[in-house]
């Protein structure tokens, strides 16, 4: 599937859920989740109609592959790897989804976005344990030092993000060091961790067919 370039409010608009896709903007009165809070196009207003059990996962699928910043085949490749692992299926994913180097820094309150965070990774701004890494994929690992480059501590919009990380809050698995512009993964995240509403076994029941 072709990376989406359309505006990312609709699609916020579309699972009916504020996904905070544009980082701060979400939180000011310009959101158009706020002020437009229904399906976009023509027949956005229309009467909700009954949608099928395969509608309904298919819908959550899509909204966490949003949420994430994931193609159809990358969503895949993690559900398959979450699938091999033990324990529940559906939490393996959603902690191996929360484990990406862009995830991790949007969560650190280095960036507004993960679509932002991707964009930096690949330009080179962050160290993890010292060592350059440029893939947003990246699996964080428990200990890793994430570290934003010392040429790249003085960039606006990483200043601006973490001057707004307070509204949005750093979970207890990250110990962020603002002063030092750096974080540490304390622990992996667990269910509990994860706030956004996902009914993830929706997602394992659609895979499963």
């Amino acid at each position: 599937m072709a990376r989406y370039t359309g505006s990312v409010c609709r699609l916020c608009r579309r699972e009916n859920l504020k996904m905070f896709l544009k980082g701060d903007r979400c939180y000011s009165d310009k959101c158009a989740f706020d002020r437009r809070g229904y399906p976009p196009g023509q027949h956005g207003q229309r009467r909700g109609r009954k949608i099928s059990d395969y509608g309904i996962q298919l819908r959550e699928k899509q909204k966490v592959k949003r949420m994430y910043g994931l193609s159809e085949k990358q969503f895949h490749l993690f559900f398959e790897r979450a699938e091999r692992q033990k324990d529940v299926t559906g939490t393996n994913l959603l902690v191996l989804l929360e484990r990406r180097l862009d995830n991790v820094i949007y969560r650190m309150g280095f960036v507004n976005s993960r679509t932002q965070g991707r964009h930096f990774i690949k330009h080179n701004h962050f160290l993890i344990n010292g060592k350059k890494v440029n893939i947003p994929s990246y699996l964080i690992k428990i200990g890793d030092v994430v570290e934003i480059r010392e040429k790249s501590k003085k960039i606006q919009a990483i200043e601006d993000a973490l001057g707004a990380v307070v509204r949005r809050g750093v979970p207890q698995w990250i110990d962020l060091e603002k002063d030092n512009l750096k974080g540490i993964v304390k622990s992996f995240p667990v269910r509990d961790d994860i706030t956004m509403p996902i009914a993830e076994q929706l997602i394992v029941e659609l895979y499963s067919k």
